[in-house]
């Protein structure tokens, strides 16, 4: 099988390599790249631990195929924080304990991110509809939620 040259943008920077046809975009990042912040979870689009930004809005990568981005722009976890500073978000997650195990937190953090991009003061009940898709078997969520509210109150920019 041939390799097939794929470019996009990763993280705010321009990336090209060669994937297999069929390949995942969950495996390009990983393997291709070596960004290791989206996780490998149920494999099926259940869990959300895989999620990543493309043009700004909220995809299972591993449910999409890496061709796909051809020309578009991915952002990962490892996007979020500039050099040592954190994220606004990752630092009220830090802030309010909503990471145990941590497998989900990658997820969650894009999740949450893509809803403050689009609604910066959302309700509680926002939040819990944007976070419906990821799965977490550590915190109750409780946890997750106030993070992201608290987020929110301190005005979190894209």
């Amino acid at each position: 099988m041939s390799k097939t040259p794929l470019q996009f943008r990763h993280n705010a920077r321009d990336v090209a390599i060669f994937v297999d046809g069929g390949t995942n975009l969950l495996v390009a990042l990983r393997d291709l790249i070596g960004d290791m912040t989206p996780k490998f979870g149920c494999g099926q689009g259940g869990c959300g631990t895989c999620s990543v930004l493309i043009d700004g809005e909220l995809h299972l990568s591993c449910l999409t195929l890496a061709e796909s981005v051809a020309g578009r722009s991915v952002e990962t976890l490892d996007g979020l924080k500039q050099g040592p500073n954190l994220h606004p978000l990752q630092r009220a997650f830090a802030d309010n304990f909503a990471a145990q195990c941590g497998y989900c937190t990658p997820g969650m953090l894009m999740a949450a991110k893509a809803l403050l991009d689009r609604n910066p003061s959302p309700s509680r009940a926002d939040v819990i509809e944007a976070i419906s898709g990821n799965i977490c078997r550590c915190t109750g969520y409780e946890p997750i939620i106030n993070a992201i509210l608290a987020a929110a109150g301190g005005r979190v920019s894209a």
